[in-house]
């Protein structure tokens, strides 16, 4: 037999044979394996990276987690505190409401919205049914379109509210800056302005709505005007209350710029618009936004005075008809638009902050 045969050499054909390189695994040239080498060095990077990305965000996630247990903590403690308390406070109304009760009441304006935007819904429908068929009768000059006259609900005296702030913010913004701007830069124009805004800056909104509603209705004869009378009213009281923050801050940062600075733009021949856009307001923006954000939390508390006084259409309005009312519910419901107005105006003042966040990363680009 072949195995039992013995080469010259003294080796079985078995073995010489085992020596022979098999076709089936040819070796690999040098090429193919720094190709290799290469292909898994990448694979472990990646991997490595995976690995420190994923230990990072750990990481990340649980420093945020731990930041918000303060907060909630003491959120929880506040509204246990509440609940232990308000049945021993006793109004004329009844004990006062706790946090079930109040809650309760939140979930009742939900349901109160809900059925009034299918009464609105319904009305529109049924108003379109009714010109169509006058059209299809030939009855076209009969077709006439009106508006749905429901009373507002919550949802919709909380719109009305955030629109009228940010009108107000808005005009109030327009006229700070750039009054700001001219006192910071100009010692002149800043000693004859200052002694106006330290006269009119403590002046209380219930002071002022009196005057501007007067002025208002003198000025605005129009039956149809483009905006209601209350919704100007509530809008200008929130101007004159809130610019003089924006204008104050905006000033300081407008006179904290280098005065180095600025002689470089004269050296250079900068345009004064060149100077505004390109020296002047990158200096001054953390000012200007912490100004706006100070504004902007002065205006939501003067709007809800400003509409709880003038009856205009809001929350405030809101609140001050539920007093009216004197129902059962009614200490709950004033409760409740408390803790919505507060929720609102923290969620303006993070809005702000991120708008000055996006600001100063733009402007460092």
């Amino acid at each position: 037999m072949l195995t039992n045969q013995v080469a010259p050499d003294g080796e079985t054909p078995a073995k010489v044979i085992g020596r022979i390189p098999s076709e089936t695994a040819p070796r690999r040239t040098p090429s193919e394996d720094a190709a290799s080498d290469t292909r898994s060095a990448s694979e472990e990077g990646r991997a490595s990276r995976l690995v420190r990305f994923a230990a990072g965000l750990g990481v990340k996630l649980g420093a945020r987690l731990r930041a918000l247990v303060p907060p909630l903590a003491g959120i929880g403690i506040f509204i246990l505190l509440w609940a232990m308390a308000a049945p021993m406070v006793k109004t004329s109304l009844g004990a006062l409401p706790g946090p079930v009760a109040v809650a309760a009441q939140g979930v009742a304006l939900a349901e109160e919205w809900q059925a009034g935007q299918a009464d609105r819904a319904a009305f529109y429908a049924a108003q379109s049914e009714r010109n169509a068929g006058l059209e299809a009768a030939g009855r076209g000059g009969e077709v006439r379109d009106f508006r749905y006259a429901g009373s507002p609900s919550f949802i919709d005296q909380i719109f009305t509210s955030l629109f009228t702030v940010a009108f107000g913010f808005g005009l109030a913004t327009v006229v700070a800056v750039p009054l700001g701007l001219v006192c910071g830069l100009s010692k002149g124009f800043n000693a004859a302005f200052n002694p106006l805004v330290q006269i009119f800056k403590p002046i209380s909104p219930l002071a002022w709505l009196p005057i501007v509603t007067m002025v208002v209705s003198a000025t605005m004869t129009r039956p149809d005007p483009a905006l209601p009378k209350s919704f100007v009213i509530s809008a200008v009281v929130v101007m004159l209350c809130s610019l003089w923050p924006t204008l104050i801050n905006t000033a300081v940062g407008a006179a904290s710029i280098d005065r180095d600075l600025l002689n470089v733009g004269r050296v250079l021949r900068l345009s004064p618009f060149a100077r505004l856009r390109r020296l002047i307001l990158p200096s001054a923006l953390p000012y200007i936004f912490t100004g706006m954000r100070l504004s902007l939390g002065v205006g939501w508390m003067v709007l809800i005075a400003a509409e709880m006084l003038a009856q205009n259409p809001g929350l405030g309005k809101f609140v001050w008809d539920e007093f009216q009312n004197g129902s059962e519910q009614s200490l709950a419901r004033i409760m409740f638009a408390v803790i919505v107005i507060g929720l609102i105006g923290f969620l303006l003042d993070r809005l702000m902050m991120a708008l000055q966040a996006l600001a100063s990363r733009n402007h460092a680009k």
